[in-house]
């Protein structure tokens, strides 16, 4: 025989051996053949991830399953895989008697595919502190937690469990308490708080690298929050402040008693200017200032007078005490005048156009639902994919509403190393829907399975999930 040939034969022979020896890549889960959609340009490639350890570990085109040893498989063939979803506004709080009936709202939002939540302040920050190392351990079914803690605000707030700051000294030992527990980003609020103090809070925190988000005071003018550092806008009433060409004139009657919250609203709905708009648009991109619109409670409570909730599906999964903190926003509607329910709608139509208009000016959005105790039929889980068709409804596209979730909540919290999209390396909490939802943004509610980590959970979970959450009081 020939000694090349003999050479090769041999070498052939001791591949063989050292490939038949050689231990096959262990993989926790297979996603095989999915349609993933890329949430930063919204093209959609057919991929089969791997994971391993709660993280993706691989991500190929073609499957090959002959080095591979798959403990769970998901034959993902005609579905789409994206990230998780965000609700980037939500609320536990209540107090101690609705711990419970807060703690049942986690299996609602992993039952709708949100494997993140932002809490956005509330008086449970005991329990939230605990569900979150308990839900980081995987001891405990329901979305990843990130959380403000305690508002800050002034003396005698609205709400309970707030922090009070009035002066430089108050500023620190607040941020101090908060760095403590310690909590995500710091939220501010504004019943109570002065200018000056909400103004040093956020330059305080910027220092301190801390997240910034809230509501504003109308006593501060909308460039002001944003020169003092403030990285996040809850709500359309106060970049609608700062869209005014009367916004110094308004601040000005405010600060001096002489024009209240709710009379401010139609002077400066009124005197929008375009101008002043697209400047402001620009002032909050260079400055990298997120805009949480929240339009889907902004509809319901503006039409509480007309809609009957009664028969809500997602009524039943609400607690006796939950459904008890509606009344107060009811209430308030019962006993304002048609004048003020007509203004109330008419600024919700206004708020729809204004934030599409900033979505088309480049500003960053984020999707949340601000669903959570008090705020009337507005229900945690389902009310993130309402939120997305609210966006969807004003004129934002479709990829821009899922942007608005996951892909942008995680580049807010700088979390984008381990969240925001379907990458190797990242925590693989992901949904796999049935349809595509760059051509219909409802079928973020048609969900074949959702991954959170290590958890794998089909529909038949998700539903036997759902019904575990019914209200028994």
């Amino acid at each position: 025989m020939d000694s090349s040939f003999k050479f090769v034969l041999l070498l052939s022979i001791f591949f063989y051996f050292s490939c038949a020896d050689k231990p096959k890549e262990s993989y926790d889960l297979l996603i095989r053949d999915a349609f993933v959609i890329n949430l930063e340009d919204g093209t959609v490639s057919t991929k089969s991830v791997f994971i391993k350890a709660g993280r993706i570990a691989n991500i190929v085109g073609e499957s090959t399953l002959d080095t591979v040893a798959i403990e769970h498989s998901i034959n993902a063939k005609g579905k789409y895989l994206l990230p998780g979803f965000w609700d980037n506004h939500v609320h536990f709080r209540g107090g101690d008697s609705l711990i419970d009936d807060n703690k049942n709202f986690l299996k609602l939002f992993i039952a709708n595919g949100i494997t993140t939540v932002r809490d956005a302040g509330g008086d449970l920050t005991n329990s939230v502190m605990q569900w979150k190392s308990e839900i980081e351990k995987e001891e405990l079914l329901g979305p990843t937690i990130f959380t403000s803690g305690p508002k800050l605000d002034g003396p005698n707030a609205t709400w309970a469990g707030s922090l009070a700051v009035e002066d430089e000294d108050d500023v620190a030992k607040a941020l101090d308490s908060l760095q403590n527990i310690p909590t995500d980003y710091v939220k501010l609020y504004d019943s109570r708080i002065s200018s000056a103090a909400y103004l040093k809070t956020i330059e305080e925190a910027e220092k301190r690298g801390i997240i910034t988000s809230g509501h504003m005071p109308f006593t501060v003018e909308l460039h002001e929050a944003i020169e003092a550092g403030i990285d996040g806008i809850e709500h359309l009433y106060y970049i609608m402040k700062g869209c005014s060409d009367r916004e110094a004139e308004i601040t000005g009657k405010l600060q001096n008693n002489k024009m209240s919250f709710w009379e401010a609203m139609p002077a400066l709905q009124s005197s929008y200017s375009d101008s002043v708009a697209r400047a402001t648009f620009v002032k909050m991109k260079e400055n990298h200032v997120f805009s949480i619109p929240t339009l889907h409670i902004g509809r319901t409570l503006s039409y509480l007078d007309e809609e009957d909730h009664s028969q809500d599906e997602y009524l039943k999964y609400m607690g006796n005490g939950i459904i008890k903190t509606y009344e107060g926003r009811i209430n308030r509607v019962k006993n304002s005048t048609p004048e003020a329910v007509q203004n109330r709608k008419e600024l919700d139509a206004f708020f729809g156009e204004l934030a599409k208009t900033m979505s088309d000016a480049g500003v960053s959005l984020l999707a949340g639902s601000d669903s959570g105790a008090f705020n009337s039929y507005t229900y945690p889980g389902v009310s993130l994919h309402k939120e997305l068709e609210a966006m969807v409804a004003v004129g934002i596209s479709p990829l821009e509403a899922l942007q608005n979730s996951a892909y942008r909540g995680s580049k807010f919290l700088k979390k984008e190393n381990d969240y925001g999209s379907v990458t190797k390396g990242k925590i693989a909490d992901l949904v796999l829907l049935n349809n595509n939802p760059l051509e219909d943004i409802r079928q973020t509610q048609n969900i074949a399975h959702v991954i959170k980590g290590n958890q794998i959970l089909n529909a038949e979970d998700l539903k036997n999930l759902l019904a575990s959450a019914e209200n028994n009081d």
